[in-house]
């Protein structure tokens, strides 16, 4: 396959088939199958950020300083891009973007303003977080497939529980299920948009792959640790611990599996 047919069917695989997979879990899934999903894709991404994505921003930039500040850069932007309510979820006190298991609609007054407030923020932050997403799947895939795919199956992995959250959040506002599978679906179109977007500017700006690169894993990095890990803390217990350590493990194994079946394939 071509390089943008390669970026189109996962851009569609990230975008749509993970709010598929989360409308799933969302509404049949046990609230405690919510901490698994995210101790996997916590591992997940920094198994493609430290052992795929850093490694081919530094050999393709030839410059191993460089390619670190823009790492940390990134962090830093991701890190006010939140504070602004334009990253994942929103992040305002009291906010209900951070509840795993559903509970009843708000129906009061201001009940009523919270949750449309609630909608309104999810939607934007979540647009965005899609439409970045597709720039990195495509950054990834102009530097080779191999990086490509494996990039591409990091976001999913976290693309999955993420959106899970996304719709607690919607029906906790009062959206119907239908109503909540919609919206997410209409989000998700973002990640296709970002990808060709990407796909033709920077096929007119080779250099600035191994800067995209870098920020792809500063990204991922960063809502591994300050978003994802954060919450796996409110659970203390052994057992719950030892399941957060093997599933993270196991997240970076798959991300390690995955790019030696890559290799196969390609070879």
């Amino acid at each position: 396959m071509s390089v943008l047919s390669w970026i189109l069917l996962m851009s569609f695989a990230g975008g749509v088939m993970s709010v598929l997979a989360a409308g799933f879990f969302a509404l049949t899934a046990r609230a405690s199958w919510v901490p698994m999903l995210i101790s996997y894709a916590i591992g997940a991404l920094l198994g493609a950020a430290f052992l795929d994505v850093l490694p081919e921003a530094v050999i393709a930039s030839g410059n191993i300083a460089a390619t670190s500040a823009t790492v940390l850069g990134g962090i830093l932007i991701f890190f006010l891009l939140e504070k602004l309510v334009l990253w994942r979820h929103c992040h305002i006190e009291d906010c209900e973007g951070h509840e795993t298991a559903p509970v009843e609609p708000i129906h009061d007054h201001a009940g009523h303003d919270r949750g449309k407030s609630s909608v309104i923020i999810i939607m934007f932050g979540d647009t965005f977080h899609n439409f970045v997403d597709g720039v990195l799947i495509a950054a990834a895939f102009m530097e080779s497939v191999h990086l490509g795919v494996v990039t591409s199956l990091a976001i999913i992995a976290h693309e999955i529980p993420q959106e899970v959250g996304d719709f607690m959040i919607l029906l906790h506002s009062g959206l119907s299920r239908t109503k909540a599978l919609l919206f997410n679906m209409f989000s998700s179109f973002a990640m296709m948009a970002g990808g060709l977007l990407a796909y033709f500017a920077l096929s007119l700006m080779q250099g600035a792959v191994p800067t995209f690169l870098a920020l792809a894993a500063a990204s991922m990095i960063y809502v591994a640790v300050a978003d994802l890990l954060p919450g796996l803390h409110k659970h203390t217990a052994l057992k719950a611990t030892f399941q957060q350590v093997s599933l993270i493990a196991s997240g970076i194994a798959s991300i390690w599996l995955a790019e030696r079946l890559v290799d196969i394939l390609i070879d």
